[in-house]
């Protein structure tokens, strides 16, 4: 399939996709694209969408990407399948199936991500599979048969010892049993798959074949000679010793029981035979002993020398004569030989060629290696170097290891001694380990068998509890307990450990089912769930009061984590589907516009206008207005509406912010340099300083006003209390004209006059806005505004930097009229700072204030270059004793001033820089 050369732009690709790019919400957008996958797009058609949906829908987007990746791998298992098809093909088709590789091709294929579920590897992998199954069958017929052979082979040979005339009544049975078992043999090797079977099977069933063969074909003969001999006297007897005897038994001959007969039936006379047959082992005498050990050293010694002069003479030549000699020698009088020679011979015997050296030697090496293992066991103190575990493990490693030795050589009984002690030593330390093992094990069971009486008792206490969470908790301590109670046995903790799962599942039953039945309650919930989602009309108040019942359910009885995420996903599945359904559907459903909804996204409209225009002052008016808009019908209906007679002060004074905050924004519009707090604090004006200005001026002294004792005021965040208005003698509760006289004291005819008169409604008290906006109106005044905002912080960083960077150009080239005005530099200068800084940029350059820089970072709680740390510790320890004077937040801009004053270097800029960037915001 060919591409387009150039992609395909959104307004072509749209009517192709079902119009996605005209969607308005991601969620419309991504079932769009549901039904737009459904129609089976081409593959090009899939990356043109994808392409152009990655920069505007990245949710949507990834949806079209996993399909897009779903149809790479389907073309490339499409060509895995092919490959391994292939494969298996030839290993089914070969004459002699390879095992390893029949088993390794499913596990290679699934590696490989073959799609082994789908034809035709599905079925090749079911074909192998029974073919390796039928191999290994055959081959365990084969294994079966063999031991059948065995079998057959041992009834013969018992048969064997049986009078001849149970031997002739079994021999037919067993001549019926061999010829079957030869059948079955003919049928194993007449198998299809035979070829395949492993090559020592064929053997191992030949050879047991043969054996039974010959073993019966001995039998049937010895059987028939045995006949031959009781009909015929004359006849040879049979070789089967139980059936020689019987026939002359019946000829009338004498019969005598062998000697191992004999012995077998315990009589004294073989016992006294078989002592009698044994040699006596010869006593040697210490003068003789020491004569052959004399005699061998001579001759050992002699042989000895002679190889060595040899091999100092013929260095790097073979002597095999010499060498031979000297073996000769060793054979004959070895053991009577000292050990003082060994290494010498040994030496003599490798450099003469002999590959093997003095076996006595190297052995005497192996056991000295040995001892010095078993004496490293303890260190100085006799304290073990390892475990007890490790511990009798290696000196069950190192006695083996003497063992081994000792059935190959000579023993060495002074090596052994050495040894012996070494392990015996050692092994102390094991016992000690046991007996502790043993005495950690009984407490540890006991301790087990307290915990389990203690789960007892604790599921009779709890038997009418319902607190859920708590028997949870238990539980679980419990299980903890038994987990970490300690090692035992494989045997001890397997009795226990069946006791223990018994107690526990009955402690666990009212819980389990408790669980059981709070699952079916939430199952329930859900269903309500779903019955609420799909209803045409949401209503929130069912919603809530179900979402109360699960947190309810859900506190009262715990569940599983994972069972309740799980329960919980599903349950809260249809009401975001409802709620995402609603907002869906809410711009659809959206009724005409109405005259306030329309003011304000003109208004928002404005601001975004203004906004792209990069005017400060601008910005400001347009935020202005759309303030204005917002708050401009309720303001409408209220200044139409009659003020009425008892209404309280602050309600009035809040009505005026507005258009101050519109004149106040226009004077300050004319600035755009001002630094970020001072563009967000313009934007906000005091309620307390717009009620204090339109307070209203206090009666007449004639009908005095009944004091207010508490006001409310604004309750915005940011904003102050209004103070209560006092009285003329600064107390809240005097009246014009009398000293201490009480609150409400006047009060007109009657008695206590009405106390409540002067309240206003308690509506009154709360600021007035304008109606409820719509949908797509609140949404536009509320992103306008957050554009503006950050628009403003912008542009009042750029301006904070501007300025910075032209008061360090206006001290590097020292022009005093090249510095920025106050109005530029923001609110933290004053005119007469300023005044000092020009004066210190119009004079000459002074030396550089080092001291005043320092203080200049302390007051902008900047950091401080590494070279000059010491310095400024020693300044603040210097600050500390000058109690009384100002310090350098209080004096920053006469140390600005200094430093302006010194000469213009990098460095000190950059510092300078660094602090006036903190200095000039505050």
């Amino acid at each position: 399939m060919t591409t387009p050369s150039k992609p395909l732009d959104p307004v072509n690709l749209d009517p192709l996709t079902a119009g996605i790019f005209q969607a308005a919400t991601s969620g419309d957008r991504s079932a769009r694209l549901r039904e737009w996958l459904q129609t089976g797009p081409s593959e090009a058609s899939l990356h043109e969408v994808y392409r152009e949906l990655s920069s505007k829908d990245k949710g949507v987007a990834k949806q079209l990407k996993e399909k897009i990746d779903e149809i790479k791998r389907s073309h490339g298992q499409e060509a895995l399948a092919s490959d391994w098809a292939q494969k298996a093909t030839l290993i089914l088709s070969a004459p002699r199936l390879n095992m390893a590789d029949a088993l390794a091709w499913q596990r290679d294929a699934a590696k490989a991500g073959a799609p082994l579920s789908r034809e035709p590897l599905a079925s090749l992998k079911v074909k192998l599979v029974d073919v390796v199954k039928g191999v290994e069958d055959l081959q365990h017929q084969v294994m079966v048969q063999r031991e059948s052979a065995v079998l057959l082979a041992q009834r013969i040979e018992v048969l064997s010892t049986k009078p001849i005339a149970e031997a002739q009544h079994g021999h037919t049975g067993l001549q019926n049993d061999v010829a079957q078992w030869q059948s079955q043999a003919q049928a194993l090797t007449a198998n299809a798959v035979w070829p395949s079977v492993d090559l020592k099977y064929p053997n191992q069933l030949d050879a047991a074949g043969k054996q039974m063969q010959a073993v019966w074909d001995g039998f049937s003969a010895a059987l028939a000679l045995a006949n031959l001999a009781l009909s015929d006297a004359s006849a040879a007897l049979p070789p089967v010793p139980v059936w020689a005897d019987e026939i002359r038994r019946q000829r009338g001959e004498v019969v005598t029981a062998p000697a191992a007969a004999l012995a077998t039936a315990g009589l004294p006379g073989a016992e006294k035979t078989d002592k009698s047959d044994k040699p006596a082992k010869p006593k040697i005498d210490p003068a003789q002993r020491q004569a052959l050990r004399e005699l061998a050293t001579k001759t050992v010694t002699q042989t000895l020398e002679s190889l060595e002069k040899q091999l100092t003479e013929n260095q790097g030549t073979p002597l095999s004569e010499a060498c031979a000699a000297l073996r000769n020698a060793l054979k004959t009088h070895g053991k009577n030989l000292d050990t003082s020679l060994d290494e010498r011979l040994h030496k003599a015997l490798k450099a003469a060629g002999d590959a093997e050296g003095w076996q006595r030697w190297l052995a005497d090496q192996v056991r000295l290696e040995l001892v010095t293992q078993a004496e490293a066991l303890l260190d100085e103190h006799k304290a073990p170097a390892l475990g007890g575990r490790k511990l009798q493990d290696k000196l069950r490693q190192l006695r083996d290891g003497w063992k081994q030795i000792d059935q190959g050589g000579l023993p060495n009984h002074a090596l052994w001694k050495r040894f012996d002690a070494a392990c015996n030593e050692a092994y102390k330390a094991v016992l000690a380990w046991l007996e502790q093992m043993k005495k950690d094990s009984a407490d540890q069971r006991a301790q087990r068998i307290a915990l389990m009486d203690e789960v007892k008792a604790w599921t009779v206490s709890q038997a009418e509890s319902d607190d859920w969470r708590a028997q949870l908790r238990a539980l679980h301590q419990f299980a903890d307990r038994w987990r970490n109670a300690g090692h035992l046995s494989e045997k001890a903790f397997g009795e226990m450990q069946g006791q223990w799962k018994g107690i526990f599942k009955a402690a666990t039953a009212r819980l389990e089912a408790a669980q059981k039945a709070s699952i079916d309650r939430r199952q329930a919930l859900i269903q309500e769930a779903q019955e609420l989602g799909a209803a045409p009309a949401l209503r929130l108040d069912a919603v809530k009061a179900l979402q109360q019942r699960w947190q309810m359910e859900a506190q009262s009885v715990p569940l599983d984590r994972k069972t309740e995420q799980k329960l919980w996903e599903v349950f809260r599945a249809p009401l975001d589907e409802a709620f995402q359904r609603k907002g869906t559907d809410r711009p659809h459903a959206a009724g005409p516009m109405s005259d306030h909804d329309r003011a304000v996204i003109e208004a928002s409209k404005a601001l975004d206008a203004a906004n792209a225009s990069g005017d400060v002052a601008k910005i400001r008016s347009a935020m202005a207005a759309l303030d204005a808009a917002l708050r401009g019908q309720a303001m409408q209906s209220k200044a139409v509406q009659p003020a009425p007679v008892n209404a309280p002060l602050v309600p009035a004074a809040a009505a005026e912010p507005v258009a101050d905050t519109a004149q106040e924004s226009a004077s300050e519009a004319a600035s755009n340099v001002a630094p970020v707090e001072e563009a967000q604090e313009g934007s906000a004006p005091s309620v307390t300083d717009a009620g204090s200005e339109h307070r209203p001026a206090p009666a007449a002294v004639g009908k005095p006003a009944k004091p207010v004792v508490a006001v409310r005021g604004d309750d915005r965040p940011g904003q102050k209390r209004t103070e209560a208005p006092a009285g003329r003698d600064g107390r809240r509760d005097a009246r014009s004209g009398e000293r201490g006289a009480r609150p409400g004291a006047d009060r007109g005819p009657g008695r206590g006059g009405d106390r409540f008169a002067d309240r206003a409604p308690r509506g009154d008290f709360r600021e007035e806005r304008g109606p409820r906006l719509g949908d797509a109106a609140f949404r536009a005044q509320r992103e306008a505004m957050e554009r503006a905002e950050m628009s403003l912080r912008k542009l009042a960083a750029q301006a904070h930097g501007e300025t910075l960077t032209r008061l360090m150009s206006a001290w590097q080239l020292r022009q005093a009229d090249a510095l920025p005005t106050s109005q530029e530099l923001g609110k933290a200068v004053a005119a007469p700072t300023r005044q000092a800084w020009v004066q210190a940029l119009g004079g000459e350059a002074k030396a550089p204030a080092d001291t005043a820089l320092l203080r200049l970072e302390m007051a902008a709680e900047v950091p401080t270059p590494a070279d000059q740390l010491n310095a400024r510790r020693a300044l603040q320890l210097q600050l500390l004793t000058q109690r009384n004077q100002p310090g350098p937040t209080e004096t920053w801009a006469q140390d600005v001033a200094q430093v302006l004053s010194g000469p213009h270097e990098e460095t000190t800029a950059r510092r300078l820089q660094n602090a006036l960037k903190n200095l000039l915001r505050s």
